[in-house]
Parts: structure tokens; C-alpha cells; sequence
């Protein structure tokens, strides 16, 4: 048995870092050949219309441009294993320092939110589970449903702007731009963890009640276990597979999300840079950003597959 356990785990390993190694490979040529299919020439933007063609010929043989598309590919693989992103074309900035600068406060909004959005969600699903079960008050039943789905579907730009306009402006309960001390990241985090935190509540409850209709809390409520152990030793931890899988793809989904509300709060972070980048051509950086949000979904999505896989070592992901 030892043995088996121990071949599913070596099959699910190899398998998921088959994935991961190509889906890995999928993202930087898509990046790369993304730079090349965009209108519009990035040393041209970068040194202005008025710029002598010797100028632009020069730097554009400077940086490689005018190689091969092949060659170029080569060239861009190589730098990424050696660790380097290439030179902003605007700043002259080395892209790893501009990365470096910005992602730790792209980073951090998406953990909060990520922790605000579970520790409202769990809680709320499990709460309601209980109050609804067996088709008991169909108006708080209908209302939360209501209300979850309606909020999981207002992009987070929009919960921003709203937030912005009734905690900063009118009621100017929180700063509504830039880093101003602690108060800052309270706008910005509930703007991104109010939809994820719907979905995820409407989530636990709907699995929570299923496993309240399992033989198991049949038995445990037979031998008259307290509530609080009922609920939070037997029915919560039963519950929670379908929750990790979603909160795990809404943490990357967070990543990405951050890119317009890091606008609306204009937050020192990789949205806010990657966007004036696009506006400015500043291709290298618009890159390294693309790879970074990439790879930062891709690992997310690992960490889910084996925290699944763990918590339920029958799963179809170890043994499909």
C-alpha cells in the first residue's frame, strides 16, 4: 500500500511539473511575440518623432532589433536564465530594479485582500449553511444569493470608484490615493476582496450544505455533539475542498485585478506601472510585467493542486 501511495504521489509530481514546465514555456514565447505583433515601434516612441533614422537604426541594432525573429527568440531566452529583463527604453532603468521597486505593493494588496476575502467569506457561508438549511427562511436565503451573486459580478474598479467616492469623498473616512500610512490599504483591499469574498461565501454555504446532509453529521448529531463542535470540527473541514480550489484561482485572479484598482487608488504598484508603460511604449517593462503576473498565476494554481491533493489523498488529481 506504502508503495502505491508512494508511485501516485511520484505520477502526480512528474505530471504537474510537466504542466507547469510547459505551460511556463507557453508564457514567455507568448510574451515575447507579443512585443513583436503590436503597431508601432518602441525605440521610435522612445526617442521621439523628431529622432534622426540613424539614431533609431543604431539604437534598434543597440538592443537587437534588427536580428532574425529567431535570433531575437534565442537571445530573450537566454537573458531570462541569466536573470536579465532587459533596460527600460523610457527610464533607462534596469526592468529587475523597476520590478523589484513596484511588486512588493502589487503584492501585498492581493495577500490582504486574498486574507480579507477568506476570513468574511468562511465564516458568512458556514452561518448561513446553518440558518438555511432544510429550506428554513427562504427571504435571508434569497436575499444572501442575491446579494452575492450581484456583488461577484461588479469588476473591482467599479467597487473602487464607489468606495472612493463614499469613504474618501463624501464621508472622508480613508485616504483615496497613493501610500499615506496604514489607512491607505483600506480602500484598495476592499475593493478587491468584496467580490471574491461573495463568491467564496456563496461557495461554503452551498457545500456546507451538503455536507450537512451527510451520514457522518447524521451520527455526530445522534450522539448530541455541541454545535460548535458539530459545525466547526465535522462539517467545516468537510466543506472546504471546493472553497480551496476557488480561493486558490481568486488569489490569482487578485494578481490581476490589482492592475486597475492599483489605478483608481493610484497605488505605487506593477498595475499602475505596467499601464503607464503601455501608454509610453516602454515595451521591456511591459514584458517583464506580463511574465511576472503569468508565472505568479501559474505557481498559484501549483500551491492549489497540491494543497488539494493533500487534504484529500483520494482526489482525481493523484490518481487520474
Amino acid at each position: 500500500m506504502r508503495a502505491m501511495t508512494d508511485n501516485a504521489w511520484a505520477r502526480f509530481a512528474a505530471r504537474r511539473l510537466l504542466r507547469l514546465l510547459l505551460s511556463i514555456w507557453v508564457l514567455l514565447t507568448a510574451a515575447f511575440l507579443m512585443i513583436h505583433l503590436i503597431p508601432g515601434d518602441p525605440v521610435r516612441a522612445a526617442l521621439g518623432v523628431t529622432a534622426p533614422a540613424e539614431l533609431v537604426n543604431a539604437r534598434r541594432e543597440q538592443l537587437g532589433l534588427n536580428d532574425p525573429l529567431w535570433t531575437q527568440y534565442g537571445h530573450y531566452l537566454a537573458d531570462l536564465f541569466s536573470g536579465r529583463l532587459g533596460v527600460s527604453t523610457i527610464s533607462g532603468l534596469p526592468v529587475s530594479q523597476v520590478i523589484a521597486d513596484r511588486y512588493p505593493a502589487t503584492l501585498e494588496l492581493a495577500v490582504y485582500a486574498f486574507l480579507v476575502a477568506v476570513a468574511l467569506s468562511v465564516p458568512l457561508g458556514l452561518t448561513m449553511a446553518v440558518l438555511t438549511r432544510t429550506g428554513r427562511r427562504r427571504r435571508l436565503e434569497l436575499g444572501f444569493t442575491s446579494t452575492s451573486v450581484f456583488l461577484g459580478t461588479v469588476p473591482e474598479f467599479l467597487v473602487g470608484a464607489f468606495l472612493v467616492y463614499v469613504f474618501g469623498v463624501r464621508l472622508g473616512l480613508a485616504p483615496i490615493a497613493g501610500w499615506a500610512g496604514p489607512d491607505s490599504y483600506v480602500l484598495p483591499v476592499l475593493a478587491l476582496a468584496i467580490g471574491p469574498a461573495a463568491v467564496l461565501a456563496r461557495i461554503t454555504r452551498v457545500e456546507t450544505l451538503a455536507v450537512l446532509e451527510a451520514d457522518f453529521i447524521r451520527t455526530a448529531r445522534a450522539k448530541r455533539l455541541p454545535d460548535r463542535r458539530l459545525y466547526l470540527r465535522h462539517a467545516l473541514p468537510n466543506s472546504l475542498t471546493a472553497t480551496v480550489t476557488v480561493a486558490g484561482l481568486l488569489l490569482g485572479g487578485l494578481v490581476a485585478a490589482t492592475v486597475l484598482v492599483e489605478n483608481v487608488f493610484a497605488w505605487p504598484g506593477l498595475g499602475s506601472t505596467i499601464v503607464s508603460s503601455i501608454l509610453a511604449k516602454d515595451y521591456p517593462v511591459v514584458q517583464a510585467i506580463v511574465l511576472v503576473y503569468g508565472l505568479g498565476v501559474l505557481l498559484v494554481n501549483l500551491v492549489v493542486d497540491v494543497g488539494l491533493a493533500l487534504l484529500d489523498p483520494r482526489s482525481t488529481i493523484r490518481e487520474s
